[in-house]
């Protein structure tokens, strides 16, 4: 009985395997078309090329560097120093005080927080965190070392910087080289007006208005 049964599926089965090996064998021997190549632009025809994306130029166009005369505003003033390595936290820690102070005088910022910059060295940096506010009806009571004054002023041209305050060095010497260029003399006194404040010195969302004021 098991020899019937065998025998009568062994024949189907080889049947089956023979004609699997003679399709594979057909399959094997049918030659693959060739890749069609790239199609090929006319003689004469212009060809479009790949979009670059420019980076931003560290210095705005020559229309716009024109130098226009920035008034005094009212600011409490925290007189501070910093390393190099440590600069924008530094100067995040001088706002924050401001920010704490001018809320318990109840003083109302107005605008942008800033950092006047009045001397640098090798080793790091002397500056003034700046916040302007409404000018206060009488003489507040103020606290963490916040002093009422006024933010810098004079004739100074105006330069952008967005990105990173790590990378805030390269829009600097794209500065001192326009100066240099134009035969222009700056003072010792530099203000940063941070349109966007970053959460670090490695935020790209930074975006600041960088002002040289001139002799």
């Amino acid at each position: 009985m098991k020899n019937g049964f065998f025998g009568f599926c062994g024949a189907p089965l080889f049947g089956m395997l023979a004609l699997a090996v003679a399709t594979v064998s057909s399959a094997a021997q049918t030659p693959t078309p060739p890749a069609t190549p790239p199609a090929t632009p006319p003689a004469g025809a212009s060809v479009p090329k790949p979009a670059v994306t420019e980076p931003p130029a560290a210095v705005p166009p020559e229309e716009s560097l024109k130098p226009s005369d920035i008034a005094a505003r009212p600011a409490l003033v925290l007189h501070s120093s910093a390393n190099w390595e440590e600069g924008y936290a530094k100067i995040k820690d001088g706002l924050e005080k401001l920010r704490a102070a001018a809320q318990k005088a109840g003083l109302k910022p107005v605008n942008h927080a800033m950092a006047a910059f009045t001397e640098t060295d090798d080793a790091g940096f002397k500056f003034d965190a700046l916040l302007p506010v409404e000018a206060p009806s009488g003489k507040p009571d103020l606290i963490n070392g916040a002093l009422l004054g006024a933010t810098p002023a004079g004739k100074a041209i105006k330069f952008t910087h967005t990105g990173s305050y790590d990378d805030i060095d390269t829009t600097y010497d794209a500065i001192t080289a326009y100066l240099d260029e134009k035969g222009l003399e700056a003072t010792n006194v530099y203000l940063e007006d941070y349109l966007t404040e970053g959460k670090d010195a490695g935020d790209q969302a930074l975006k600041v208005d960088i002002y040289v004021f001139l002799k």
